[in-house]
C-alpha cells in the first residue's frame, strides 16, 4: 500500500509541476505560446501588479519554479507555497468573473493553487529528491515558515493590487464625471 500512495503523490507532482511550468514559461521566456516577460510585465501592469515586470518575473519564477522543484519533489515545502502563494494572486484576478473557467473565472488557478499546497504540506512521497536527501528541506518547520511567508507575501500583493485598481476606478469615475 504505501507504493501505491508514493506513485500517487509522484503522478500528482508531475501532472500539477508540469502545468505550473508551462504556465510559468510561457510569463518568463514566451515558450508554449506564452508572451513573455515584457509583454507579461504590461499585463501584470494592467491588472494593478506594480511595478509590472517585477510581478511577472515573480509570478513566472513562482510558478515555474515552484512547479519544478514541486515535479522533482526538492524542497516541497517551500515549492507548495510560492506556488500557492503566486495561484493566490491569479486568483485575485480572475475572481470577479466568478468561480467557472469557462467565464473566465478561478476554477482553474484555485485547483493549482490547492493542489501545490496539499503538496507542499503532506510531502512528496518516496519517489523524490526529498526522500533521497533525506527530506533534510522537508521539516515540519520548514513547512510553517514557507507558508506563513508565502500567506503574508501574498496577501501583501493582493492588498496593494486592490488599492491600484480602486485608484483608478476612482480617477476613471472623476473623469467621467468632468
Amino acid at each position: 500500500m504505501p507504493q501505491r500512495k508514493d506513485l500517487g503523490l509522484l503522478a500528482l507532482r508531475l501532472g500539477v509541476g508540469g502545468v505550473l511550468v508551462a504556465h510559468g514559461t510561457q510569463k518568463l521566456f514566451g515558450w508554449f505560446g506564452g508572451d513573455g516577460l515584457a509583454s507579461t510585465g504590461e499585463s501584470m501592469e494592467a491588472m494593478g501588479f506594480r511595478p509590472g515586470r517585477t510581478s511577472g518575473l515573480a509570478a513566472g519564477l513562482g510558478e515555474a519554479g515552484g512547479g519544478l522543484l514541486l515535479a522533482l519533489g526538492f524542497a516541497t515545502p517551500v515549492a507548495g507555497a510560492a506556488a500557492a502563494g503566486t495561484m493566490a494572486g491569479a486568483v485575485s484576478v480572475h475572481a470577479p468573473a466568478g468561480f467557472f473557467a469557462t467565464s473566465g473565472g478561478y476554477e482553474f488557478t484555485a485547483l493549482l493553487g490547492c493542489s501545490a499546497a496539499a503538496l507542499g504540506i503532506s510531502g512528496p512521497g518516496r519517489y523524490s529528491i526529498d526522500h533521497l536527501t533525506c527530506h533534510v528541506l522537508d521539516r515540519p518547520w520548514l513547512i510553517a515558515a514557507a507558508f506563513t511567508t508565502s500567506a503574508l507575501a501574498a496577501a501583501g500583493v493582493i492588498k496593494r493590487r486592490l488599492a491600484v485598481t480602486a485608484e483608478r476606478e476612482l480617477v476613471d469615475e472623476e473623469e467621467l464625471l468632468e
